[in-house]
């Protein structure tokens, strides 16, 4: 039988390369509790999802005119987060390189969003060799075009490539795309995630080429 083969690894941003999810639960709290007392809690139910999406079904009609401000204060947040990498995550990017397996951001953050990543890691871009954003999708997670589109950028097949994601639609989007999913508990709890993902893990500290070819190849024979 033939070993699974690894061609791309492709990774979503916020909670999969860096752990900026407690930050963003701040600030979306902040906003919710504002314009939605209503509805307790709803900064985790909007997790993953874009910005558009966020206004189009909790921000539109009468809270419209909102959007300009909270764009406003979101960019404000933005310049001040800080953008930590998942402990682990660097020695994989290495190991992956190591052995041909080529890597890309695939993520629902616009470009403005990323001049500010750029700006406080100035050695972002080199860790990888794509960085797909919203500008380059037609449609947004949970359907599959953004993973797809990275596929093809390597020319590779969809069993050639595994996501890594965290957030609901996000592994979604990588089930729907039919590519192996790792789901990383950095968002939501093992079992929120379990029937969404292929294997789930905590953070990258045990995670390595050829644990994850193994464990992947494990997997496809256990499903045969």
């Amino acid at each position: 039988m033939n070993s699974y083969k690894l061609k791309a690894a492709l990774f979503d941003l916020d909670g999969v390369v860096f752990d900026t999810e407690p930050q963003y639960t701040v600030f979306w709290g902040g906003q919710c509790r504002l314009y939605h007392p209503e509805h307790p809690g709803l900064e985790h139910e909007i997790k993953g999802q874009t910005l558009i999406q966020i206004y189009d079904q909790w921000f539109s009609g009468p809270l419209e005119k909102e959007q300009t401000v909270i764009t406003d204060r979101l960019n404000d947040f933005e310049q001040q987060m800080h953008f930590d990498f998942i402990e682990g995550f660097e020695a994989l990017i290495a190991d992956l390189h190591a052995h041909g397996v080529k890597t890309a951001v695939v993520t629902s953050s616009n470009m403005p969003k990323m001049e500010s990543v750029y700006r406080h890691q100035p050695n972002f871009k080199t860790l990888f060799d794509a960085i797909l954003t919203s500008e380059d999708f037609e449609y947004s997670k949970p359907d599959p075009d953004c993973y797809l589109r990275a596929a093809q950028h390597f020319g590779a097949q969809v069993d050639e490539c595994v996501v890594f994601e965290d957030s609901i639609n996000g592994l979604r989007s990588g089930r729907a795309a039919k590519m192996k999913v790792i789901g990383l508990t950095t968002t939501n709890p093992q079992e929120a995630i379990s029937a969404l993902s292929d294997i789930q893990i905590q953070d990258y500290q045990n995670v390595s080429f050829d644990s994850l070819e193994s464990l992947l190849t494990s997997h496809k024979s256990q499903n045969r």
